[in-house]
């Protein structure tokens, strides 16, 4: 980064002290991954100059014969990967695909139903704060009180109760398989488009490593990094039935111009996830989340639903005597990143709630295996242990910074 550096030395600054603080720390939150560097060549490449407005064969400005063959290609990666008749790669992220879709099929007021926040949702799946739920009349489902699961005789009552046009199956701190087969069920009982947003698990489905919502949903929307390990961008995925309302939707709905260079790093991604080496590396992903529940539960964590079936974990660290944020800042200065996250029927607010989430993608990425899960859990344990003791705490930060040179990080290159 020589004309970076030489044109702006305080972001550059700021930049290199990013790549070592990822290079040396454990990174556990599920959303974060690292993109290759591939993907981080396309990201920052000149396709960021030029705008295209419109879609291949169909744009509003010249100059677009490369930039439509790229867009065409992710098009078609896309749909080869998934199994969709229809894929829109032009979503800036996952929350515009999800609100292409209500566009798509939905007019203000209309019910929508949705995964509630507090016990695992998305915002855009009808929460009150956001336009899903200031819009259009959201009504959501709740996980069982007892057991932490998907109850799918609740979804039904409430959707036969509701009558939701639209609902949606997915959600953000969920440890366990989405049952889309039985969501579809619901939804076509009750007359309701099934949405599957799987932003968290797309890398997953991917690969087969978690149920696939097609047939069940005639709607996929998902996020582009995360588990699928490529650049911060969203995708639409369906059969030809919405094909024209959501492309419509997308632009001129909601957007103008799609970021030709994300879409060339999503054509980039895709490619990497249709090896073998990517199918086992989400394989790795589930294997290491559940050895490392496994490890957690042995040095007295609670585990909400008492583990996980996918990349994800959900904790209530109150039984140690602290609260999420609190517990997560601890973790922070050890050098293990997560999140402070609610937990179901948390009896504290947001912003100081109950629980951390953690997940295993971007350890996955950086090559550990199940036999490196109890290490991280046994740092875990003793960096809440001594969450008000800074001195131990870093302590454990240079030890991790020690054990990280053994793992690089992958796309980045520490100088």
């Amino acid at each position: 980064m020589h004309s970076l550096q030489a044109t702006d030395p305080e972001i550059h600054d700021l930049i290199r002290k990013e790549e070592r603080r990822q290079a040396s720390t454990i990174r556990l939150i599920p959303s974060e991954n690292y993109a290759s560097r591939a993907v981080m060549e396309a990201t920052g490449s000149v396709l960021t100059n030029k705008y295209s407005e419109g879609y291949a064969g169909k744009r509003y400005y010249e100059g677009q014969e490369f930039i439509d063959q790229i867009e065409e290609i992710a098009i078609a990666r896309a749909k080869a990967l998934f199994g969709a008749q229809h894929a829109n790669v032009q979503p800036y992220s996952g929350s515009p695909a999800n609100q292409a879709v209500y566009v798509a099929l939905l007019v203000p007021g209309d019910t929508v139903m949705g995964l509630s926040l507090p016990f695992g949702g998305h915002l855009t799946h009808g929460w009150k704060v956001n336009f899903s739920g200031i819009q259009y009349r959201a009504v959501q489902y709740e996980v069982h009180p007892e057991t932490h699961r998907i109850d799918l005789d609740q979804v039904a009552d409430l959707a036969r109760r509701e009558r939701p046009k639209i609902i949606f199956a997915g959600g953000t701190a969920y440890p366990r398989i989405w049952d889309f087969e039985g969501f579809g069920r619901i939804a076509s009982e009750v007359g309701a488009v099934l949405v599957a947003d799987i932003a968290h698990i797309s890398g997953l489905v991917a690969s087969g490593v978690h149920p696939h919502p097609f047939p069940h949903a005639p709607i996929v929307t998902t996020t582009t990094h995360k588990t699928l390990r490529g650049p911060r961008g969203g995708m639409i995925l369906s059969d030809g039935t919405y094909a024209k309302q959501i492309d419509r939707a997308v632009f001129p709905g909601l957007q103008g111009g799609p970021h030709n260079h994300t879409t060339a790093a999503i054509a980039v991604a895709l490619k990497e996830a249709a090896t073998e080496e990517f199918r086992q590396y989400s394989r790795q992903i589930v294997a290491n989340a559940r050895a490392l529940a496994a490890a957690l539960l042995e040095r007295g964590f609670r585990l909400i639903s008492g583990g996980t079936d996918n990349h994800l974990i959900l904790i209530d660290v109150t039984p140690r005597g602290i609260n999420g944020k609190p517990a997560a800042r601890a973790l922070q200065k050890a050098g293990i990143e997560c999140n402070y996250n609610t937990i179901p029927f948390d009896p504290r607010k947001p912003f100081d709630p109950s629980g951390l989430r953690i997940g295993t993608p971007a350890i996955t990425s950086r090559g550990l295996l199940e036999g490196h899960m109890a290490q991280i859990a046994d740092w875990m344990d003793r960096a809440l242990r001594a969450c008000e003791d800074d001195e131990k705490l870093a302590a454990i930060r240079e030890e991790i910074a020690e054990f990280c040179t053994d793992f690089p990080a992958p796309g980045i290159r520490v100088e």
